[in-house]
Formats: C-alpha cells, sequence, structure tokens
C-alpha cells in the first residue's frame, strides 16, 4: 500500500476540520449554559428597574435587545478567554477534555483572538447604551479574566467567591443600562447572586472534586472536608436569603416577589441542610451533592422571575 493509500488511523492524521465543527467549538469557547443563566437574571432587572424608575409597560425593544446582547458577548468573551488560560488543565479533567482547545477543533490563536474580538464588540454595544454600562462591562470581563482566572483560580480555595462576583455584573449592567444609575435593589440583587454563587458551585466541585485535585485546583469542595463545605454552604445559603428580603424594605418588592423569594428561600434552605445533615452522618455522595446545586439553578431562576412579574402585579408592600 502506497503511502498515499495508508489509512489515516495509521498516519495518525487528522481529517479536515468542517466550517460546521468550528462554528460549534467557538459556540463551545463562550460557555453558552453559563451565559444562558446570566442572562436569566438580566432581562427581570430590567423590567424591574424599569418600573422602579417610575415608568409603565417594559423597556424599549431596542434596549433589551443591545443589552442582552452586549452581555452575552461579554460573558461569551470571559468563557472563551478563560477556555484559553485553562487549556493546560482542562485536557486532563474528564469534566472539560471535549473541549475545542482540547480536541484542537480551536487553536489557542484562533481563540484569542475570538476572545478580543468578543470584547470589543461587547463594549462598543454597552457603551453606547450609556458609557456606565459600558464600564461595567469592562469591569464584569476583569473580573472574570484577570481575577478570577489569572490570579484567584489556582491559588486558594476562596477563588470563587471573590471570582464569582463576575457573574453578579449582569444586574448592575441590566439597573444601569435602563437608569444610567445603581440604585439599592441593584446593589441588592448584586448581593444575592455573590452569596449565591459559593452554595451553587462548591457542590460541583465536591462532584468533580477528583478533576480539581488532579490539577492542583484548590476548589473548596474539592480539598475540604465534606462537612466543611456543607457548613459554608448553609451559612451562605443563610445569608443570601436574608439579602433577597431586603428587597421588601429596601427595593421596592411587592407581593410576587415576596412570596416566591420567601417560600424559595425556605425550599433552598431545606435542601442545604439535609445537605449538612447527611455530611455529620458522612453520607454526602456525588449524587446528592448535585441536587444542592441543581436546586440553586431552579432557586435563581424563580427569585428573578417574580422579579421580572412582581411589577405587573399590585404595589411595594414598604415604602
Amino acid at each position: 500500500m502506497s503511502a498515499a493509500q495508508t489509512p489515516i488511523a495509521e498516519t495518525g492524521a487528522r481529517p479536515p476540520i468542517s466550517f460546521s465543527e468550528k462554528a460549534k467549538g467557538y459556540l463551545a469557547l463562550t460557555k453558552p449554559r453559563v451565559v444562558e443563566l446570566l442572562l436569566v437574571t438580566t432581562l427581570p432587572t430590567m423590567f424591574y428597574a424599569h418600573s422602579f424608575a417610575g415608568n409603565s409597560g417594559v423597556p424599549s425593544l431596542w434596549l433589551m435587545v443591545a443589552t442582552m446582547v452586549g452581555g452575552a458577548l461579554a460573558a461569551g468573551a470571559s468563557g472563551a478567554f478563560n477556555c484559553y488560560i485553562d487549556r493546560d488543565i482542562d485536557k486532563v479533567m474528564n469534566r472539560t477534555s471535549k473541549r475545542p482547545l482540547v480536541t484542537g477543533v480551536i487553536t489557542p490563536r484562533e481563540a484569542l483572538v475570538f476572545s478580543w474580538v468578543l470584547t470589543v464588540i461587547a463594549v462598543v454595544l454597552l457603551w453606547s447604551i450609556n458609557p456606565l454600562t459600558g464600564m461595567l462591562g469592562i469591569g464584569a470581563i476583569v473580573m472574570y479574566v484577570v481575577v478570577y482566572s489569572l490570579i484567584l483560580k489556582r491559588r486558594t480555595t476562596q477563588n470563587i467567591v471573590w471570582g464569582g462576583a463576575a457573574g453578579c455584573f449582569p444586574v448592575l449592567i441590566a439597573w444601569a443600562a435602563v437608569t444610567n444609575t445603581i440604585q439599592w435593589p441593584a446593589v441588592i440583587l448584586f448581593m444575592i447572586i455573590f452569596l449565591w454563587t459559593p452554595p451553587h458551585y462548591w457542590p460541583l466541585s465536591m462532584r468533580y472534586s477528583d478533576d480539581y485535585n488532579a490539577v492542583n485546583v484548590p476548589m473548596l469542595g474539592a480539598v475540604a472536608g465534606s462537612r466543611t463545605v456543607a457548613v459554608q454552604v448553609v451559612l451562605y445559603t443563610w445569608a443570601m436569603v436574608a439579602c433577597s428580603l431586603l428587597m421588601i424594605p429596601l427595593g421596592g418588592a411587592g407581593i410576587v416577589y415576596t412570596v416566591v423569594a420567601a417560600g424559595a428561600g425556605a425550599w433552598f434552605l431545606y435542601e442545604a441542610h439535609v445537605l449538612y445533615n447527611n455530611s455529620k452522618k458522612d453520607l454526602v455522595t456525588k449524587k446528592n451533592a448535585m441536587k444542592v446545586f441543581h436546586a440553586s439553578i431552579t432557586y435563581l431562576t424563580l427569585v428573578f422571575l417574580s422579579l421580572a412579574v412582581d411589577p405587573f402585579v399590585g404595589s411595594a408592600l414598604m415604602g
């Protein structure tokens, strides 16, 4: 058999990468599931800010689209930068072994150029709304890429606490887009997500502790005992629920938000305490850790959906 006839499997050559593979690879770099979760907090905040400012109805279609697209691009740029920075450990971790920089679908140079292009477009679009929104977009990218990915992630068990603040910026961006300022409700919403991040992510790191330990990334859920992690999850969850209820006296929340925030908060607290009780009996498993992770997503979704509906049902309970 001639060299030209030698099968690919024997030569180790890779078949050409199709346009579809490239497109899917670029999309994967943006971490679309993370972007989706961030957008769940953006639009409801815009609805609420519009009403809080004394307006009826909803923000203009252009403003909503520009803010959502700009925010999605900023989040996508952050995710792409993170994939570029973490490509050395992604190839070792089972959870990330299929990412496009590991498989070779996207080259490091392509990923870096793509990240910068998304960043520029995102900032230009957000800045076109108003400069404050643009600056907050820059802040979100810097927080995730520089503070979390480059500085904290591989150095401290508190990495996700402070680095996770990047995920709080969409509510500030949304509020600033509508009002061109930052007010107390926006600060409270920022803090809800800030306090939500540890009980959301640490159970996930318990599930993938072997991966994180293999690459020496000190996620608390991977390096600490289950009881230590469960105590932290409970404490942050209590703080988060208490913070969410501050929207009633300080943020002008009405009956819909109040009922949902209290009910969803009580349910999530129950799930956090179940994890803690299991940890005391040494019964924490990857499955029940992930139950808390999924519960956290449901909780945040319910709270922000109620925030979107609240302005259209009744009036503020206090103030």
